[in-house]
């Protein structure tokens, strides 16, 4: 099983949506660095190469993906399988980078003629489905109602997201300052170094050259 890693960043986007190919059992695997306690809603549709078309078909009939993501820290928080298209939810449980790895069930070895799978995936971050809960009511209070409480998840989403930055810039200037503070005492502690062999070497010789009387 060959196994490739997407490195991408959301810092500020709260949703995410693109494509890629992958053999018919090639894990691909995405780095995402979020907030503490973050919804993660992703939406994917897996397509299957067609030889006799030279084209991606509609929907993989017959085919799931295998989602799972994982912690820097071996930490599980989703391990499933869905079929060829669907969403799939997880909320993160502590800040830093999570681990999203798709891979489908395929049990061909290789693919002939193509790139095989192609999977579309919308990452959406601190997100919930609004169009759903708008079709779910027919109330025009309860549509803005729902907009507007949309709305605020999002600026909550985006403050939280600011903060994860902000304490990610405080931590890194501490350990610059800190990189700082230990190159200066170790530049001054080789300076001390240097002056003390130097006085030492012009004590020794002194002595020497007395001993031998040549002063």
């Amino acid at each position: 099983m060959q196994t490739s890693t997407l490195l991408l960043s959301f810092c500020i986007s709260l949703s995410t949506a693109f494509y890629f190919h992958v053999g018919e059992q090639e894990e691909k695997c995405i780095i995402e660095d979020i907030p503490s306690d973050t919804l993660i809603t992703g939406v994917f549709k897996l397509q299957q190469w067609d030889v006799g078309r030279h084209d991606f078909l509609e929907s993989a009939p017959g085919l799931g993906l295998f989602v799972t993501v994982t912690t820097y820290d071996d930490e599980v928080l989703l391990s499933k399988l869905y079929g060829p298209q669907g969403t799939f939810y997880f909320t993160s449980h502590s800040p830093g980078e999570h681990i999203i790895c798709l891979e489908s069930n395929s049990t061909r070895l290789m693919s002939f003629g193509g790139s095989g799978l192609r999977i579309h995936l919308d990452i959406r971050v601190g997100e919930h489905d609004l169009d759903a809960a708008i079709a779910q009511t027919k109330d025009k209070v309860n549509e803005v109602s729902f907009k507007l409480e949309h709305l605020i998840e999002q600026i909550e989403q985006i403050v939280k997201e600011q903060n994860y930055q902000r304490d990610r810039e405080e931590k890194f200037r501490t350990t610059s300052e800190d990189t700082n503070n230990n190159v200066l005492w170790w530049a001054f502690a080789q300076t001390l170094i240097f002056i003390s062999v130097g006085i030492f070497q012009m004590k020794y010789l002194k002595d020497f050259f007395i001993a031998k009387k040549l002063v």
